[in-house]
């Protein structure tokens, strides 16, 4: 673990970044044996043993990444919808539906069984790859535009160049990180590697992740907006990594019984299938999905994938969504700015990558309101608990790596074959008043070296340090009293 404290070093760093679209992989660091989303070694490669608690079955899917929505003429709309949603043929209904952002995806969604998107996803255009196109001058990330013109990245080099250096030296087959600052929405970090494709870039725009529990922060929000609260109990049994039918009901077998607050931290899968099943509706569940961005597009200047969400009619299928079994990817981008709503108090903000021309800096803006900030504060106490005693209290707690007062959500599943196992984290810090947030995506094959819950702490870590707190302005005690 010691060479992440030498990662810090700027001088030694600062030449990283004139390589970071570079494809040649590092040699790996050695790694030891971990079930807690740390760094770990050569491991079988099952799904059973892959999994963790928040594991979902195969079953996500995707469209073809980078389509826009449909702006044809409502028949079309109709159309996708019906295509999306099962319908055997288009009707005003459907048209209406598809017509409200968001509501319906943009195009039919393919099971990630049969035709897992990560395996044919293609690299970024060197022309839109602003991050590869990058050059440092004076400390900081600049592009050339057509004409001669710089631009001055929101990109710090030593976080970038931290980060991909970590999943360099672990050979991630697919990895990404993203750092941004909530309040602004200034991104701080898009780091990737992929030894797998080493000729990849553009793993942190790609929704070719199944978003897995991470969706439970979508399902707990609207939990919360249907009157739920943190500390309602539900009782449940068996499901951590599948969930059937007669898992929705109550039963004699209910042995174990947790808040919604501790359903999250600890992503109890049936908890959440139970509770989609009696609070929530389909258009409930596909209105906060599209508050959070879903199903449309978000504004960058790199060209980002829509991350689609698939939100089933039937009622068992419906809650499997809840719980995070859905069809549902996401990008690590798109992951960063939902961990953003809640550390904004309920409001979206668009990230930025260009920093303002002129001397005015970019100071916080007001966003659009996503949740209330009622619900925003119980969601963010919710997800507390996954650090403080979920499914990343171990690695948060490591000695020497230890990151105070964050929240945030794990989430993983594995695909059988070929085998790959997903992990995410998302998340932010400080709790009170948040710096920076961040996404981290891993996929390993049978051969483990880091999880994202691992590397999100890191991300959360490097990101604090290069992000400081500010300074308290206080008046001097002479100065009391006078005006």
């Amino acid at each position: 673990m010691r060479f992440h404290r030498r990662l810090l070093s700027a001088a030694a760093l600062l030449p990283l970044v004139l390589v970071i679209g570079a494809t040649e992989p590092e040699q790996p660091a050695s790694a030891g044996v971990s079930e807690d989303g740390g760094v770990v070694a050569a491991a079988p490669g099952t799904e059973s043993q892959a999994a963790q608690a928040d594991a979902g079955t195969p079953g996500a899917a995707t469209a073809s990444q980078g389509a826009q929505p449909d702006s044809g003429t409502s028949g079309s709309a109709a159309v996708s919808a019906a295509a999306v949603l099962g319908g055997e043929s288009p009707d005003g209904g459907l048209a209406a539906l598809a017509a409200e952002p968001g509501m319906v995806p943009p195009v039919p969604v393919p099971s990630r069984e049969k035709a897992p998107p990560i395996a044919t996803v293609k690299p970024l255009p060197k022309s839109a790859d602003l991050m590869g196109r990058a050059t440092l001058e004076g400390g900081k990330l600049v592009v050339k535009e057509k004409g001669g013109k710089k631009k001055q990245l929101t990109i710090d080099p030593v976080l970038q160049a931290s980060l991909t250096q970590i999943l360099r030296n672990y050979e991630t087959p697919y990895g990404a990180a993203v750092v941004l600052e909530p309040a602004t929405g200034r991104v701080l970090a898009l780091a990737e590697h992929s030894a797998a494709r080493p000729e990849l870039r553009g793993l942190p725009v790609r929704a070719v992740f199944p978003a897995a529990s991470i969706f439970k922060v979508i399902t707990g929000g609207a939990l919360l907006e249907a009157g739920v609260t943190p500390d309602t109990e539900e009782c449940f049994h068996g499901g951590k990594r599948r969930i059937s039918e007669k898992h929705l009901q109550d039963s004699e077998r209910d042995s174990s019984c947790y808040s919604l607050a501790l359903a999250m931290g600890k992503s109890a899968n049936v908890i959440f299938a139970k509770l989609t099943n009696k609070h929530l509706t389909v258009d409930s569940l596909r209105r906060m999905a599209a508050r959070f961005r879903f199903n449309r597009e978000i504004e960058f200047p790199v060209p980002t994938d829509v991350s689609l969400a698939a939100i089933p009619e039937e009622t068992f299928s419906l809650a499997n969504t809840g719980a995070g079994f859905g069809d549902v990817y996401l990008s690590p981008l798109h992951g960063a700015l939902v961990a953003a709503v809640a550390a904004n108090e309920g409001r979206w903000v668009d990230p930025i990558l260009f920093e303002p021309e002129g001397p005015a800096p970019l100071l916080p803006v007001e966003g659009e309101p996503v949740l209330t900030p009622e619900v925003a504060k119980d969601l963010t106490a919710m997800l507390e608990e996954t650090v403080t005693s979920g499914t990343a209290r171990a690695v948060f707690r490591e000695r020497r790596f230890r990151v105070d007062d964050a929240v945030g959500k794990t989430g993983s599943l594995a695909d059988r074959e070929p085998f790959r196992d997903y992990s995410w984290f998302v998340g932010f810090a400080p709790k009170d008043n948040p710096r920076v947030a961040v996404a981290a995506i891993i996929v390993n094959d049978p051969k483990w070296r880091i999880r994202g819950t691992w590397l999100g702490r890191e991300a959360l870590r490097l990101g604090l340090e290069r992000v400081p707190a500010p300074v308290e302005m206080t008046a001097p005690a002479s100065a009391a009293g006078k005006h």
